[in-house]
């Protein structure tokens, strides 16, 4: 199986989430999921709650193995034109797709033991030669745009930010600070990793093992999560 298709179908799941304070001065959305119409996080649902977020302050959460690089576009887009401040949190994994969607945020904050990841991106193709070398163009020219990105956050040369994506490279906390990709640490610890990374070449060992993670079960982990949980659930 593919390693795109297999990293969806493997981590398919419930969504995102969107709670809004009570005081209304801010909302927080969870991408705690793959970014993927079928398999998580859908796109036009996340852009629908956006547009409908009338707070100063957003808190975008992240634990996301990665998905739809098109999809995190539009979200990223969509979070880039809304008026609020956008602060991101890297509560456990941001990888792929993921780590992509992140750099929408005016701030971002890593939890101590969570990781960043960067590469290039993938795709599926079917057809003749020629239909196939137009795949691999089309994958150039997205992993340039997302690499103009990640130059742009950090500051680093275009070739250096290439030659990271292209080793698939595992930033740590600390190591997401210093290239620019994070702006700081994060007051709470990073969350169990809740995703198979099998799809991988080198997740880092504290990342290797699966382990029955849900939603539900890091939100009561941290009573801060819950309480945002329970805020949205009465709000259904």
């Amino acid at each position: 199986m593919h390693r795109l298709l297999q990293l969806l179908n493997s981590n398919r799941g419930a969504g995102h989430r969107l709670v809004r304070a009570a005081d209304g001065e801010s909302a927080t959305l969870y991408v705690y999921d793959a970014i993927g119409e079928a398999y998580g996080v859908d796109p036009q649902a996340f852009v629908r709650d956006l547009q409908g977020v009338a707070a100063g302050t957003i808190h975008l959460r992240i634990n996301s193995p990665g998905g739809d690089v098109f999809g995190a576009r539009a979200m990223k887009t969509a979070l880039e034109q809304h008026p609020a401040r956008v602060v991101a949190h890297v509560d456990g994994l941001a990888a792929s797709a993921a780590s992509f969607l992140m750099l929408a945020a005016d701030e971002i904050a890593i939890a101590s033991g969570a990781f960043v990841m960067i590469h290039e991106p993938w795709s599926l193709a079917l057809g003749t030669a020629e239909d196939l070398r137009g795949s691999a163009d089309l994958l150039d020219k997205v992993g340039l745009a997302i690499a103009a990105d990640y130059v742009r956050r950090t500051g680093k040369p275009q070739d250096e930010v290439l030659a990271l994506m292209k080793a698939e490279t595992w930033f740590e906390a600390e190591e997401a600070i210093a290239a620019g990709l994070a702006d700081r640490k994060a007051e709470a610890p990073a969350i169990g990793n809740a995703f198979d990374l099998a799809a991988y070449r080198n997740p880092p060992a504290a990342l290797a093992h699966r382990p029955p993670d849900t939603f539900a079960a890091a939100a009561a982990e941290h009573g801060r999560y819950a309480a945002r949980l329970a805020l949205y659930e009465r709000a259904a």
